[in-house]
Order: C-alpha cells, then structure tokens, then sequence
C-alpha cells in the first residue's frame, strides 16, 4: 500500500539502496533538484527507475521548476525562465503580464511533460510585505494580493494545459516572513483579519487548484506556538476559511524552521492534516526516519491524491513551442536574456 510521502534521491541514478527503500516504503511520490539532473536522456532515465521502484507508472515526479532562483532544469539543455516578478514588471499591465505567464508556465509544462515529470511545484501565491526576508523576494508576482491571484492562476492554468500539475505555495501565505523558514521558524503576529485580506486571499481565490504546499510559519492569530504544518488550527483554517479541498502536502520537514527528529515532524504533520509529507534531501538515513513517521496513503488522503492525478490531462493544449519561446523572448527583452538567465544568486526553494 502507498505510503503518504514524497523523497527525493541523491544523484543521477539510484542506487541499489535507494531502489530498495522506495521499494520497501512505497512513497507516493518523488522530488528532483539540481543533483539529479544532467542531460534529458538522464532525466527520463530516472524519472522512469523511481516509477518502477514503486511499481506504479502514474507515480508524479515533483519538480521545482519556477525560474530566476528557483530552476532546476536549466541551460544548456533547457531554458532559463524569468522569476515570477520579471512578467509585470517586463509590460507593467496586469493583463498583458497574465498572457507571458501563462505562456511561460506552457512552455516549462512543454519541457517537463517531455521527461516524464509530472508536478511543478508552482505558482507561489505569497504576497511580500516591506521589510520581509528576500527568501521570498522576485518568487512573487507581484506585490499586492489582487495581482498575484491574476498571475497566479495564469501560471496554473498554463501548467494544468500543459498536462502537468500546478502545487499552490506556500499556504496560507509566506510573504510576511521576517526569517527564511530553510533556516529558522518565522512568527507572524498579524492580525486574522489583516491576514485574511492580504496573504490568505490568493489562496481563497485558488481554492480549486489540486495541490498545496505548506507553509513553516507560526500564525499567532491561528496557532500561537506550531508552524501551519503541525498545527491543526492551521490546516482546518486552510480548510474551511480558505476553502481549499485539494491534497495540502508539507514544506520539506528537513528544514531548520520545524523541531524535532524527522519522525516526529513527520508524524506531527500527518497528525494536523497534512496529506502528504515531502523530505528532499535525499539522505537516505534520514528517509528512513521519515518514514517511520509516515502512514498509509487512504481515505480522504487517498481520495484527494487521486482527484489530483485525475487533472492531468492526456492531450495537452496545442503549441508552438520555437514560436512561443521566441515570444517570450521578445516579450522580456532588456528586462531579461532568455540564454543566460538573470542576473541573480542561487536559492532553494
């Protein structure tokens, strides 16, 4: 029976070790990052060893797949996208920015429909608020909730066109960290009805996407001491207030802002309503611990895991993919250069 996980692996092939752990814990799913990737052939090679590790030829393969710090695949086999906040600012109109996004989010749908990957974990919905970590930063779209619910569903749409999955992040909003949750816990102390307008309201408006992605943050006005993660408060809000009745998997429990061994962030997230659990790393130890804390994929889980892959559609939305490119390209000119990316560090996601 399939576990309530996703992992990630170490390298560009498994070894015979990870095959057998995945084959033993029967994740839902799995998750690529940089590590894992080097040429296209690679990419699907691996795509296909993680399904038949699990035995099931529908098993979603994850990416983070953004643009600007956030891509995993990249040149020279790829192309460099744009972050989230170079579209608005490339035309300054909300509606001519909704067109580029959503060609944007077809166009990298184009390219991991093509190696079998199957969920990018986008759009990020979190509106930034002044003085706010720059872990969120140029992710955003824009700079005001309104915005970033247009763009945001653009970039869905686009993704969902395209035959692949979008994931809404980070629910119920991230924007409003003053720490990066990689490093530390951030705490909000904002009032609920300042944060229902402002950071919960993309995710209200994209209530129908199939996929979110928790947010390590503690909400005071929600839950005065555990992270939207682990907090059963948290997760009923998403629920009833935000109205979100799609599969809620967590942030990586192998980041610093949760506490505790990985089995028992594990369990704490399933515990609070967590459908699914992400680990990343792809430590096979710690792994290993996660799923220790990890149980069976069923019920409501089960149902809403399905009523996902059940979205992606079979015959994608026809493109042009050397026209649309080359009208992004276009599109973006002066504010971005498609062949060597902008001008930016590294971060995860």
């Amino acid at each position: 029976m399939t576990s309530a996980a996703i992992y990630g692996c170490s390298g560009h092939r498994l070894t015979a070790e990870e095959r057998a752990f995945y084959a033993e814990a029967k994740p839902w799913g799995f998750i690529l990052f940089r590590r894992n990737v080097d040429s296209p052939e690679q990419v699907k090679a691996l795509v296909s060893e993680l399904r038949d590790s699990v035995g099931r030829d529908d098993a979603p393969v994850l990416i983070d797949q953004e643009g600007g710090r956030v891509q995993r695949l990249g040149p020279p086999h790829w192309p460099k996208y744009p972050p989230g906040a170079a579209y608005l600012r490339a035309t300054n109109d909300p509606a001519s920015a909704r067109e580029l996004v959503r060609l944007g989010a077809r166009l990298i749908a184009h390219d991991l429909r093509e190696l079998g990957i199957t969920v990018d974990c986008v759009p990020v919905l979190d509106v930034p608020v002044p003085g706010a970590h720059d872990i969120i930063g140029d992710r955003a779209y824009a700079q005001d909730p309104a915005t970033v619910t247009q763009l945001g569903r653009a970039a869905a749409e686009g993704l969902l066109a395209g035959g692949v999955l979008p994931i809404i992040k980070h629910i119920p909003g991230h924007g409003r960290a003053f720490s990066d949750s990689h490093h530390d816990l951030p705490v909000v102390e904002t009032a609920i009805e300042e944060l229902d307008a402002w950071d919960f309201a993309p995710f209200k408006a994209l209530s129908d996407m199939p996929m979110a992605m928790t947010a390590h943050v503690v909400f005071t006005a929600v839950d005065a001491k555990g992270p939207a993660t682990t907090s059963k408060k948290a997760i009923r809000l998403m629920r009833e207030r935000l109205g979100f009745s799609g599969l809620i998997l967590s942030d990586d429990l192998s980041m610093q802002a949760l506490s505790g061994a990985l089995t028992e962030r594990a369990e704490q997230s399933l515990k609070a309503g967590c459908d699914v659990v992400l680990h990343c790393n792809g430590d096979l130890k710690e792994m290993a611990a996660v799923a220790d804390g990890t149980k069976k994929l069923k019920g409501e889980a089960k149902r809403r895991a399905e009523a996902a892959l059940n979205r992606i559609v079979r015959a994608p939305e026809p493109l042009d993919v050397a026209e649309g490119r080359a009208r992004l390209e276009a599109a973006l000119t002066g504010r971005f250069d498609a062949a060597k990316g902008p001008n930016v560090g590294e971060a995860q996601a």
